[in-house]
């Protein structure tokens, strides 16, 4: 489906379950590839993404046997991957690249990952000046900026790193690559970003240490396999999230939510613009806290400052938390996002664009935006950029838009989120 067409939607009934988490789902196929012995992971998120790491590491020589209800992974330890056939095909998964590059690089063999056309754009620097430092044998196209990358893995040496900018992907790939140096690695952020590879680490056997900012892992200790749940990814829940608290007489329940920490700064956000938003039923799964989030709509919405120590938490949903923008009264205004112009699409100036389209004043900033609420939003054609968050942040902004708005480039929707439309429709039936 390349393009769907939406209208002004009445309310939002109903109880409903997100996707399972995303980067999560990322996580556990990677360390549970690196591992000795089985693993199983149950609430696999089987989106394109996910899926191209599941892909990867059947290239590399791991047993993985997909049952539908769960993954079963057979590993052979953190040394038990070899060299694969062909080039790595990543698809559009930046985590699959980035992430992957610190595993390959500790392993003594050749490899090549490429992506597709988007991820081909996606700057990759960032993630081989750190492990260049470690020792690595890594190379880019363009200078080292883009994918394809090329690696000739060989043994790592622990280092210190102060991370110019917060990046769960960039810190993940160091930690990856510190199971296998010499000595203890250790990384310093300059804001939180999200923490599910800190946290999965110790599950399977390693050596880790949080401290705050800082975060510290010991090289040479080998993996276990282990079991892992998957909890419903945050950032699938929050389009409804904030379809529900627009849309006057809304009600409705999502369940099974992770609610890290690191990834829930839109709640934050929206209660500080007087949304009603209940966290029920708390509780641990496989290490990660998780909820079932109930959301009311009606209330006023008042407008608000993001600021760069607020973004790393919110970063994913920066799109929808812009949507909600348009219907807070007064001026909001986000800052020290420029990190947003090298997702799948350039997101600050696809918002930009699109809502201006729809009727909204916004203005446009090197590092982020501002947008004039309370708007009337009108009907028409809008553009996704094949980013997957800018088509379904539109498809929650035309249930509250006069008119018929058509979304193009919806295909994407599935890099995260297939059934997206389908259970959009259910709610508003």
């Amino acid at each position: 489906m390349e393009r769907i067409e939406l209208k002004k939607a009445e309310r939002l009934r109903g109880e409903i379950s997100p996707p399972p988490d995303k980067s999560i789902s990322h996580r556990a196929v990677i360390l549970s590839s690196i591992s000795k012995g089985r693993s199983v992971i149950r609430n696999f998120l089987r989106a394109e993404d996910p899926v191209s790491t599941i892909n990867a590491f059947r290239a590399l020589g791991v047993d993985i046997d997909d049952r539908g209800s769960e993954i079963i992974i057979n590993g052979n330890g953190i040394h038990g991957i070899r060299e694969p056939n062909d080039v790595i095909d990543c698809g559009n998964s930046g985590t699959t690249i980035r992430l992957l590059s610190g595993v390959l690089s500790g392993n003594p063999f050749f490899s090549v990952l490429t992506g597709d056309k988007s991820l081909r754009s996606r700057p990759m620097y960032r993630i081989i000046n750190p492990l260049r430092l470690m020792g690595a044998d890594i190379m880019a196209r363009a200078e080292d900026r883009y994918p394809p990358v090329a690696i000739k893995g060989r043994r790592l040496k622990a280092i210190k790193y102060d991370m110019p900018i917060a990046s769960a992907q960039v810190k993940s790939s160091i930690l990856l690559a510190g199971l296998y140096a010499d000595g203890e690695t250790e990384i310093t952020e300059p804001a939180k970003s999200r923490d599910h590879t800190e946290r999965m680490l110790p599950a399977f056997g390693a050596e880790i240490k949080v401290d705050g900012l800082n975060v510290k892992i010991k090289g040479g200790t080998e993996l276990r396999g282990r079991e892992i749940d998957v909890p419903g990814d945050f950032s699938s829940a929050a389009f409804f999230i904030v379809a529900a608290l627009l849309i006057k007489d809304s009600d409705i329940t999502i369940k099974g939510v992770g609610i890290n920490p690191t990834r829930t700064g839109l709640i934050n956000a929206l209660k500080a613009m007087g949304a009603e938003i209940e966290l029920l039923n708390i509780r641990d799964v496989s290490g990660e806290p998780v909820a079932d989030i109930h959301c009311r709509g009606g209330a006023a919405l008042k407008a608000i400052s993001i600021s760069r120590e607020e973004l790393p938490s919110l970063i994913d949903e920066f799109p929808i938390l812009c949507i909600a923008a348009t219907q807070a009264n007064g001026i909001t205004t986000i800052r020290g996002a420029e990190e947003l112009r090298l997702k799948e699409s350039d997101r600050i100036k696809a918002m930009t664009m699109e809502l201006r389209k729809m009727g909204v004043e916004i203005e446009e900033f090197s590092d982020g935006l501002s947008i004039r609420g309370k708007a009337d939003l009108r009907g028409t054609t809008v553009e996704s950029y094949g980013d997957h968050r800018i088509a379904m942040a539109f498809s929650i902004a035309a249930l509250v838009a006069d008119g018929v708005t058509t979304i193009n480039g919806v295909s994407s929707v599935n890099i995260s989120f297939p059934g997206f439309f389908e259970i959009l429709r259910g709610l508003t039936a």
